[in-house]
């Protein structure tokens, strides 16, 4: 495995993995301006892949994406597609798009999200709004997308996490917080972060032996994107007291703090792009390495409830061979 540090650009990610990129397939969801998933096109675009595809909930946000990757490299086939994780209408008729633009997936990243939802919300389906647009949709998508990652062969599943999952483990007995009686935003964030490292685990653990292996990679934290505009310094505050809450323990941000535009894309690229990652898959990486999260976000017990809890929520069982590697 190249060896990066915390503070490694996109640029130094591309220049090391240049071979896994050309000639592939990558999709990535949440790719609007001023997204991580913005930055990974657009650094991948600069080592000839054959084919960028880009989700967003607003296709019109997309566009000066698709432009900057054509104005590196006009070769480079380019695609659209509108989807609103929260609907899983919207997400199956996505998912349809996608295989007919995509037969074959090398990477899906799951980069799209939101960040910390103030007022109790639901998704059309009645899923609390955290959950649903940061793991449920990703986790639709993902399963419907099997075809395609399985006929690249050797495929990665990317899913975007955050070292928000410090805040609390999955509340597998109140899910959807009693309605919203029970609701705080700073666990509703941590809650869909947890969801999405065990997802990552369930997932390698059926499709890893159809050549699809997932990984989880906390980026960092940047303030340029467009993820948490909407929360103040006093709201970052609360965070402290509510994870001591949660889990007994004291939240510390990781160092670096923040990250420059650059630098909060190579962390997941290295996950898309690692060669050795795909062995060792399923893994959790921050800073630019593999590193160990805490247990409840890869022990069995919580990684298959979590499965089935997903299943139950989109409507939709997914059944294959399960193989262990789960340690």
């Amino acid at each position: 495995m190249a060896i990066f540090d915390a503070t490694a650009s996109s640029e130094q990610v591309i220049e090391a993995f240049g071979p896994q990129i050309k000639g592939k397939t990558f999709v990535i969801t949440g790719a609007s301006k001023l997204s991580i998933g913005s930055k990974m096109a657009t650094s991948l675009a600069k080592a000839a892949p054959a084919h960028i595809l880009i989700a967003s909930r607003n296709l019109s946000k997309l566009q000066p994406v698709l432009d900057e990757i054509q104005a590196i490299d006009t070769t480079i086939k380019t695609t659209a597609v509108q989807v609103d994780l929260t609907n899983h209408e919207s997400v199956r008729r996505a998912a349809k798009k996608i295989l007919a633009a995509a037969p074959n997936i090398d990477v899906l990243v799951n980069s799209a999200g939101v960040m910390a939802i103030k007022e109790y919300t639901l998704d059309k389906q009645g899923i609390e709004f955290n959950l649903s647009a940061n793991h449920v949709g990703h986790f639709l998508l993902t399963n419907l997308l099997v075809p395609a990652l399985e006929a690249a062969t050797s495929s990665r599943v990317v899913n975007l996490t955050s070292t928000a999952y410090l805040i609390t483990p999955i509340r597998f007995g109140d899910w959807n917080f009693s309605e919203g009686k029970e609701y705080d935003h700073w666990t509703g964030y941590g809650q869909s972060k947890t969801a999405n490292i065990l997802f990552a685990y369930g997932l390698s653990q059926r499709l890893k032996d159809r050549g699809i292996a997932a990984v989880a990679v906390h980026p960092g934290y940047n303030q340029d994107t467009n993820l948490g505009v909407h929360l103040s310094a006093d709201d970052f505050v609360d965070l402290f007291p509510v994870v001591k809450g949660n889990t007994g323990k004291e939240f510390v941000f990781e160092d670096p703090r923040f990250k420059n535009s650059t630098q909060i894309a190579a962390t997941p690229l290295i996950g898309a792009l690692d060669p050795d990652l795909q062995d060792r898959a399923p893994v959790y990486l921050q800073n630019s390495a593999v590193s160990e999260a805490v247990e409840y976000t890869w022990d069995p017990e919580s990684v298959e409830k979590l499965w089935k809890l997903s299943e139950e929520l989109v409507g939709q069982e997914f059944r294959y061979q399960m193989v262990s590697y789960l340690v």
